[in-house]
Formats: structure tokens, C-alpha cells, sequence
């Protein structure tokens, strides 16, 4: 099954940003498990006097995670769809929040610039097709000791979790797809989750980066052993 790469993908992301919100809202825990994973950022104050990056927020709901467990940062939400951009600017965000349209890999190229002082990243990494230069220049925009969370559908390894993987996509992912005319789209979420790192995989990537306590942890309901949060902080600051 053949990956979208880069321009092709983008495109893809435009023409579902048309259904995409109510295509995730029937998925048990989506957004319970996107604060889950905002919160163990471990912001502290609410984030008061904060810089937080919010890479790759498609139409928001990790904008609004993020915005739920630290309501007084500054969050500066990145896209590379414009499609997704359109529907997250249309809804009601506080002046702490605006959007930049820029892919991961260019982010100084668009005014997009450190120091921040926290990274999210939502379903991000099994898209792009270089994840170490992605990391290793978030590393670089983070404050020391700045802290870093990937909320990604990154497998356990176990071939259960696979087998769960496969059948969710197989009876609502890509029929879902079919419907709304984004099969491509998500025959692409399909071939790239299974081809993608497992959980403790990706946590070795983040730790090569040069990111520091890293840890990988699981969320709960059907989810379990499918999607992981990986967590880190950036060199200097101090013991967590």
C-alpha cells in the first residue's frame, strides 16, 4: 500500500478537512485522550507566561487539548494544510491562540520560532518523511529543559494490538473514508501506522534526537496499545 508524501498529503488533508471533525467525534476518547496527552506535559500554572508549539493541529482539537490544560500560554498552532487551517480559524479561540500554515520540516522559513518552552504533537510523525530532522530542530526551538509530547498512533509491537489496528480500519476507518470520498487518505492512515515505528522504537528515536527522560505511555480504552504519548524534555533546566 502506497504512503502520500508531502504535497500529495496536504492535498489529501484539504479535501477531508470538510468532514474530518465529524469523523473523529465518533471515535470513543479522541479528545479525552488528546488532554490526556496535553496534560502530561506537566505545565505548570496554567501555563501562565508560556510558550507552547502546537505542531501539526489539523483542525484544532489538539489546539483546544492543549488550550484546556493551560489556559494562559501562548499557543502558536502549525499546519501545513490549509484546508484544516480554514476550520480551526473558524472557531472561537482566545487571543493567546493564532495559526501559522508551514510543514514541520520549515518552521524557521515561516516566523515559526523558538525559544518555546513546550512541543505537542498530535498525529504527526508517521506523516513526515524525515522524523529525525523534525525532531532534532524542535529539540533545537525548545528553551532548555523545555518539554516535548507526540500523541501518536505508534503501535505496541504486540501482534493483537496490530490484529485491533487493522480491524478498526477495516470496519469503520476506510468504509468511513469511502463515504465521504477521502479513501486514499485513509488507506494512507492504514499503510502508515503499521509502517511506522512501534511505541518503544519511536521512544529510541526521540532519545537519539538528543531529548532527554524520555518516556512512552500508553492511554486507555480501544486505543490501548495502538496510540501512545511519548514525553521528553529538551537538555539543561534541571532535574524534572
Amino acid at each position: 500500500m502506497t504512503l502520500l508524501r508531502d504535497d500529495d498529503l496536504s492535498d489529501a488533508f484539504d479535501h477531508a478537512s470538510r468532514t474530518y471533525d465529524r469523523l473523529v467525534a465518533v471515535n470513543p476518547g479522541y479528545h479525552a485522550q488528546l488532554r490526556r496527552s496535553a496534560r502530561r506535559l506537566g505545565l505548570p500554572h496554567g501555563g501562565a507566561g508560556l510558550r507552547v508549539l502546537d505542531l501539526g493541529c489539523g483542525t484544532g482539537a489538539s489546539t483546544a487539548a492543549l488550550l484546556s490544560v493551560a489556559p494562559r500560554a501562548r499557543i502558536t498552532a502549525v499546519d501545513v494544510s490549509e484546508g484544516m487551517l480554514d476550520r480551526a480559524r473558524a472557531k472561537r479561540w482566545p487571543p493567546s491562540v493564532s495559526f501559522v500554515r508551514s510543514p514541520a520540516e520549515a518552521l524557521c522559513d515561516h516566523q515559526v520560532g523558538g525559544p518555546f518552552d513546550a512541543v505537542f504533537a498530535a498525529y504527526l510523525f508517521r506523516n513526515l518523511t524525515d522524523p529525525d530532522r523534525v525532531l532534532t530542530s524542535l529539540r533545537a526551538l525548545l528553551a532548555p529543559g523545555g518539554r516535548f509530547a507526540a500523541h501518536e498512533y505508534a503501535l505496541s509491537g504486540r501482534p493483537a494490538h496490530r490484529a485491533v489496528w487493522r480491524a478498526v480500519c477495516a470496519g469503520v476507518v476506510l468504509p468511513a473514508g469511502t463515504l465521504t470520498g477521502d479513501r486514499v487518505l485513509y488507506k494512507h492512515l492504514l499503510s502508515s501506522v503499521t509502517r511506522f515505528d512501534t511505541a518503544p522504537a519511536f521512544g529510541e528515536r526521540v532519545r537519539r534526537a538528543g531529548f532527554e527522560r524520555v518516556r512512552v505511555l500508553p492511554v486507555s480504552g480501544w486505543q490501548t496499545g495502538v496510540v501512545h504519548t511519548v514525553v521528553a524534555a529538551a537538555p539543561g533546566g534541571g532535574a524534572a
